[in-house]
This record gives structure tokens, C-alpha cells and sequence, in this order.
């Protein structure tokens, strides 16, 4: 066996899991990330991004975990944490799985290729808890700490270990007043010890040249981390009914098992509870996954009320290059489906509906940091879905929230605050392209189009609705001026 040493420096926080392979050759950008520089001074979001990749799952060794939780006297864990879900009312969001821990550690060098190196690279790393400065809630801790921030009630539905790790999630999301709903019931009680109930680890290796690589146990696995979950307890079905808003994720898979995540679809649908969707990069490898996978990946596409991909992942999904006419595609191709939204990196996003099309530029930002970006979005979609905002008031602040979250570093507890977004809306520097955004709509056979503009002369012009942008900003710092009047959001 190999001997690695792990040279723990200045960490940067990073991101969620991914399915892909932890280990690449440098030049496969699917894979491996660009440099960690900062962008030039003056980009927009999105633009130059600093991460443009995501880490796997990791389980944490029993030998160096510490159990927090009381245990049945067979090394079977208690979960003392679900009673917290029980008595759960009035949820805006609730998301669904992808619950992990970042840890980002600068190594002498990147993992060997071989896969019976990585593994043994991988145990070394497991085997002492790094220092807990290291550590972020990474996975869908995003979305609901962005989503907290604005005033919404959020609560995380998944599965964490008795553990350190799972300690410091639930630390963190308590911080943040977000509440855990554990997934697992008596019967799914399992093993401590065993690696498949642990809390999920994200461990992002940086070589001297700022390289990157990723380590987990997923890429060792056939089956989803948690594949021993079969059922909806009586709690995660009282949490979807309760919420306005169940948020899933491509990333999800990585953890549940198809056939469990359309359980908790199909249970939203009948409830009355918006389902919304976010594919991410998963979505290519469900689509050419097996066959549950892709099963699933059609139900959530056909029966969710809001999609939100990138204009690469619309593409992939189908066929088609335009993100407007792919928006319109797979609303046409969906049973349930209100909302389709492209995020378009620094030029901005749109947000197409069977008989409207929304386009808003994005905010001028110096970006530092990327990772986090887009979970901030859907937590700014998911505020305008249930406050009813005009739906490119909805994009502006969406656009704003994942603008403000790349001006820091790091997600996590690193994504934007309240007053760095009202701060960015109130400057109002957007990223006009108007032969972009003109040659983006020309021609199209659709309803009104609303676009969002710095400065408005005669407000509508054809059938494009111009709508200023200092109008915007003004409704929407009043709704959150509103909302922490009514003590939804902390001060």
C-alpha cells in the first residue's frame, strides 16, 4: 500500500457532490477545475468562474468518527435528532437530500490514477478527521442558508450519521434556523459503524498548481449512498406537506434511490406541494443512465412545476441550442410544469412560461468564487414563486442573490447575506448585451416578452414589454424591507 501524506494549509470551501469520476487527466474540463486565480477586476457573474467543477461523497471511517448519538447497545444508532422534524408547520422550502460536508485540503500532490491507489490515497485521507476549519455544510445546505436569509422558513429533508461530521451539520443548519427532517425510520436503523449510514463527505484536494481533485467512496459504489432507505417516514411526509416548496436536485441521486425519490415526487404532487427541479450536470448521465434512472429523471422533468437548468444543460436535455425555444420544449413536454429557467452565466437568465418570455441581464460583480452561485439563485426563484413577485422581478433578484454569493468566497455559510444583496441591487450596474438578448427572442412565436433594462424611453416597444430596472429594485428591497418588518428575517 501506498503512503500519502496530506499537507493541511489554508483551505478554501467548496461545493456539493457530483457523480463524476474523482480523478482525471487535466485537461478534461469535465472532470478537473481551472485555477483558483480571481477573475478580472470588473466581470460579471459567472464570468471567468474560479470553480467549474463539483466533489463527490465521501463516508467518514468509523475508526475516526465519534459518536454524538445514543446507540441501541448493538452499535445501531438512535437518531435522538428526528424528533426536531416532528410538529414542523408552515415550511416555504423544503429540499430533498444532497446533504454533505466540504472539506477543502491544499496537498503536495494530486491522487494517483490507478484505481487501487485512489483507494488507498482516500482511506489515508479518512483516517483523522481534519481540523474542523476545514469544514463547510456543503449539498443543499446551500440552497436553504440562501433561502433562510431572504425570510423564507426552510427545512432540510436527508440523512446524516451520528458523528462529528453530522454534529456539524446540524450545528449549522440550527445557526441558521433551518430545520432537519431525518429520512430513516426504526426499520432503516443499520449499523453505526457502517460506512453507507455516515455523513456524507466532499473532500477537494489543491495541488501547488491549484489543481483539483476529488476522493469519495462513490466512485467505489454502484449503488446511492443511502440505498438501504425505501420508505417516506411519517415525518419527511408531514415536512412535504407542510412546505410550499419541495427542492430537488440532480445530485440527489447520488444518494437516494430512484424509486425513493419519485415516492416523495409523487407524495408532493398529491399533497399540493410545487416541486421544484434542478437537474444540474446529473441530468446528461441520468438521461443515459439505468433505466430507474432515467425513469426518474423523465417523472421529475414531466411532473415538476419549476425547472432551472443552464443553457447547456437545457440543451443536453433537448436538442435544441436556443434556450428560449428549450424552455418552451420542455414545458411543452410537461404535465405539471409552470416555470422553465435558463441561467445563462454573466449574461443573465430568462424565465419562460407557456405564454410569456422574461429575460433580466446579470449584476456586474467582481467574481471571487462561483461555487454556490446557482443553489443562491433557486433560493431567490423559490422566494418570488411564493410571494407572487412579477415574474422578471423574480429574475432580478434571483440574478442578484447568486451575484452577491460570487463575491465572496466559498458556500455554505459563505453565501450571500441580506445586506450584500440589497447592497448590489441598490448600485444597479447590470450587464446590458442587447444584440445578445435581440437576436436571442427575434423571431420567436410566443406571447408578451418582458425584459429587464437599466434605462426604459418609451417602456414597450412591439411586443417587447421594457420594464426599468430602478423600478424593480425599488419593489423589491420594499418586499424585503416588508419581510423584516414581519421578523422573518434576522437582524
Amino acid at each position: 500500500m501506498h503512503n500519502h501524506t496530506v499537507t493541511l494549509k489554508s483551505p478554501l470551501p467548496y461545493h456539493a457532490p457530483s457523480s463524476h469520476p474523482i480523478f482525471s487527466p487535466p485537461l478534461n474540463l469535465r472532470h478537473f477545475v481551472s485555477p483558483l486565480s480571481p477573475p478580472k477586476t470588473g466581470g460579471s457573474i459567472y464570468h471567468n468562474p474560479v470553480f467549474i467543477c463539483k466533489g463527490i461523497q465521501l463516508s467518514v471511517p468509523c475508526h475516526g468518527s465519534a459518536s454524538l448519538g445514543p446507540s441501541n447497545g448493538n452499535g445501531a444508532a438512535v437518531h435522538d435528532w428526528k424528533v426536531r422534524s416532528v410538529g414542523i408547520e408552515n415550511i416555504d422550502v423544503a429540499t430533498l437530500g444532497n446533504l454533505c460536508v466540504d472539506i477543502v485540503l491544499n496537498v503536495p500532490k494530486l491522487p494517483p490514477r490507478s484505481r487501487e491507489a485512489r483507494f488507498a490515497y482516500m482511506q489515508e485521507l479518512s483516517k483523522f478527521p481534519p481540523d474542523k476549519k476545514y469544514w463547510e455544510a456543503g449539498g443543499n445546505c446551500n440552497m436553504a442558508i440562501a433561502a433562510a436569509r431572504l425570510g423564507l422558513h426552510c427545512a432540510t429533508i436527508g440523512h446524516v450519521g451520528d458523528e462529528i461530521y453530522g454534529q456539524f451539520l446540524l450545528d449549522v443548519l440550527s445557526e441558521e434556523r433551518i430545520d432537519m427532517v431525518g429520512m430513516s425510520e426504526d426499520g432503516d436503523i443499520v449499523d453505526s459503524s457502517s460506512a453507507s449510514y455516515e455523513t456524507l463527505l466532499c473532500w477537494v484536494l489543491v495541488d501547488p498548481l491549484q489543481r483539483h481533485g476529488f476522493c469519495s467512496r462513490a466512485d467505489f459504489c454502484k449503488e446511492p449512498a443511502f440505498s438501504w432507505m425505501s420508505r417516506l417516514s411519517g415525518e419527511v411526509k408531514m415536512a412535504i406537506k407542510q412546505s410550499k416548496i419541495l427542492f430537488c436536485n440532480g445530485y440527489g441521486f447520488d444518494e437516494l434511490s430512484p424509486a425513493l425519490i419519485m415516492l416523495a415526487l409523487d407524495y408532493a404532487v398529491e399533497v399540493g406541494t410545487s416541486v421544484f427541479f434542478d437537474p444540474g450536470p446529473r441530468g446528461k448521465s441520468l438521461l443515459t443512465g439505468t433505466p430507474e434512472e432515467r425513469q426518474a429523471l423523465i417523472h421529475l422533468l414531466k411532473m415538476s412545476d419549476v425547472l432551472l437548468l443552464t443553457s447547456d444543460e437545457a440543451e443536453s436535455l433537448t436538442g435544441i441550442g436556443n434556450p428560449v425555444l428549450a424552455g418552451q420544449e420542455l414545458l411543452k413536454n410537461g404535465i405539471r410544469t409552470k416555470w422553465v429557467i435558463v441561467k445563462m452565466g454573466s449574461r443573465g437568465s430568462i424565465l419562460v412560461t407557456m405564454s410569456s418570455i422574461s429575460c433580466a441581464p446579470a449584476f456586474k460583480v467582481n467574481v471571487i468564487d462561483t461555487v454556490g452561485c446557482g443553489d443562491s439563485f433557486v433560493a431567490a426563484i423559490a422566494f418570488g414563486y411564493i410571494h407572487n413577485l412579477p415574474l422578471v422581478n423574480t429574475l432580478a433578484i434571483a440574478n442578484a442573490v447568486g451575484a452577491a454569493t460570487a463575491m465572496g468566497c466559498g458556500a455554505g455559510r459563505n453565501v450571500a447575506t441580506l445586506e450584500k444583496v440589497i447592497e448590489l441591487m441598490r448600485a444597479s450596474n447590470i450587464n446590458e448585451e442587447d444584440e445578445f438578448w435581440n437576436e436571442l427572442v427575434k423571431d420567436l412565436d410566443t406571447g408578451e416578452i418582458t425584459f429587464l433594462s437599466k434605462m426604459v424611453l418609451n417602456g414597450r416597444n412591439n411586443q417587447v414589454n421594457h420594464v426599468a430596472l430602478q423600478k424593480v429594485v425599488s419593489e423589491l428591497l420594499l418586499k424585503l424591507k416588508d419581510n423584516r418588518l414581519e421578523g422573518k428575517v434576522a437582524s
